[in-house]
């Protein structure tokens, strides 16, 4: 196991999903510094690409993890391997198996969906010249309402599921009683929903956190828990006094 930590620098990227990363390296309790880069273009400076730069949040957080989490923070990987079943197909714990699917359907699936929302609503925004606008607006809330909405509504019922059924209760985190990194890389898209889809379809109950309310306890979990709030207020510091999770 290292003792020594080497030396990570962690380019952070204006509302962007890097904000995941402060937070865990909060958690793993590494030594760290921050490069702040705003973005007009919204894409990562040239002067990033460099030798062993560590890319792709679900990549750049399993990697993390397994150097650092054993000494930093056991907890923000579940146990691999159930008692007496190590090394067998199968034999992994519930925990582990939903940890190692959350890192990917973060990225690979909900976001997709929250960035396509993102790209409607600009549609229909100021940035579209205003003889456009009326027409690329209806469209777009057209698209939003026969598509975002019932993905949408379909992912936070996968969600609603996987907390009712989490070992430990449906009380906690998505792999049981106990945080760990990918409910930390669910935290983006999760915000990023709360004002994406709030405005769209109709939810169950009259609003997206009626109709799910355990998913949305969650989120409130997420957003109150100390690294979390550690990693917004480190980022203030450096910037003077401005954080925004995502641009609107």
């Amino acid at each position: 196991m290292t003792t020594e930590f080497p030396e990570i620098t962690l380019h952070w990227l204006d509302q962007s999903r890097a904000q995941r990363m402060v937070w865990l390296l909060e958690e793993l309790k590494v030594p760290y510094s921050i490069e702040l880069y705003h973005r007009e273009n919204m894409l990562a400076p040239k002067s990033l690409r460099k030798p062993f730069v560590l890319a792709e949040s679900g990549y750049i957080t399993q990697y993390l993890c397994d150097h650092f989490a054993p000494a930093g923070n056991p907890t923000l990987v579940p146990a691999k391997w159930q008692a007496g079943k190590e090394g067998q197909v199968g034999g992994e714990t519930e925990a582990y198996r939903r940890f190692q699917y959350l890192l990917h359907y973060g990225e690979g699936t909900l976001m997709p969906i929250v960035v396509v929302s993102l790209i409607l609503n600009l549609l229909g925004s100021d940035r579209v010249p205003f003889l456009v606008r009326p027409v690329s607006g209806f469209v777009a809330s057209k698209i939003q309402n026969a598509f975002v909405f019932p993905e949408a509504k379909k992912n936070f019922a996968l969600l609603d599921g996987m907390l009712q059924s989490a070992p430990g209760g449906p009380d906690g985190y998505l792999c049981g009683d106990t945080l760990t990194a990918a409910d930390i890389l669910l935290s983006f898209p999760l915000i990023a929903a709360k004002s994406r889809f709030a405005g769209i379809g109709e939810w169950e109950g009259g609003s997206i956190d009626k109709a799910f309310p355990r998913v949305w306890a969650y989120l409130e979990k997420l957003e109150n828990s100390p690294g979390y709030k550690t990693s917004v207020d480190k980022i203030k510091e450096l910037d003077n006094g401005k954080f925004v999770a995502i641009a609107g």
